[in-house]
């Protein structure tokens, strides 16, 4: 991992991991949403997740969108989920025009989730494809943690080659807390191990089981606290982005407050204040 200066005197000044929000955390709200709340609440951006809303799939939008609100996209996360199958067509092309719109808007990672097993042919060459995309498009393409599918309690095959990034021919990964909660996995210790290959950070919660919660962080059994101080303390140079579900939300205010509390856990334990809204802190729009 690359250490940045980390006293602000002559080895340069405190490097400070942005803190984004996924459009996802405001489902089913849209991705005009995201950037209201994510404004509002002071985040460093925002992570835009393509669906079948026709905002999250237009630069232009998404572009005006950072201006209002002046958050930058700082990721893209490609359609490559269940929900959206529909979306822009066949899985290459869904990575290429995701790598594209990231490179239109600036933003440094494209995320996304690993082939599904009936994807065999997709699947066969996943590794080079998406390192060939990364080089004509100039973005880091980093593949997402899952967990096993169970039906009828026995786990069944529904990624290829594997749900779990870590032993496989990718360069970058992304590491999702809840997913691993999941899987029944310690995200600090496989932080650790993962090393200079994660790129990026989905800041959620989980308990063991099955269930993908995507709870705020602190509210269940993963080590968040201490994946963040560990990720603080190497000078990691990626983007945390908090992927809560807020879609129980009913009060007023009440997805906000949850939002609000995970970007306050996320600067705490990244050794950063919580009111720190400095220009300096921000990726590249």
């Amino acid at each position: 991992m690359t250490r940045a200066g980390g006293n602000g005197t002559e080895e340069g000044p405190v490097h400070r991991i942005p803190v984004a929000l996924s459009s996802a955390s405001v489902y089913p709200l849209s991705v005009h949403d995201a950037f209201a709340v994510a404004g509002d609440l002071g985040y460093d951006g925002v992570e835009g997740m393509v669906t079948s809303n026709h905002d999250s799939q237009d630069p232009d939008a998404l572009r005006t969108l950072c201006g209002r609100y002046q958050q930058p996209v700082v990721a893209i996360h490609a359609p490559t989920l269940l929900l959206t199958q529909q979306v822009w067509g066949n899985a290459w092309n869904k990575i290429m025009m995701s790598a594209a719109m990231a490179a239109e808007l600036g933003a440094s990672t494209v995320v996304v989730h690993p082939p599904f097993r009936w994807q065999s042919g997709y699947a066969g060459n996943f590794a080079s494809g998406i390192r060939a995309i990364m080089d004509d498009f100039g973005v880091t393409i980093a593949v997402e943690n899952m967990y096993p599918w169970k039906v009828r309690g026995r786990e069944a095959r529904a990624y290829l080659p594997h749900w779990d990034p870590r032993p496989l021919d990718y360069e970058h990964i992304v590491w999702d807390f809840s997913h691993a909660a999941s899987a029944g996995v310690d995200s600090y210790e496989e932080i650790r191990l993962i090393g200079n290959r994660l790129r990026h950070v989905h800041l959620t919660d989980g308990f063991g089981g099955s269930r993908d919660g995507h709870l705020v962080p602190g509210r269940g059994q993963q080590r968040c606290a201490e994946a963040l101080q560990h990720l603080a303390g190497t000078g990691w140079d990626g983007v945390v982005v908090a992927e809560v579900s807020t879609r129980r939300a009913r009060a007023a205010g009440e997805r906000e407050e949850l939002l609000g509390e995970t970007l306050d856990f996320a600067r705490r334990h990244l050794g950063r204040s919580n009111t720190e809204l400095s220009d300096s802190s921000r990726p590249g729009t």
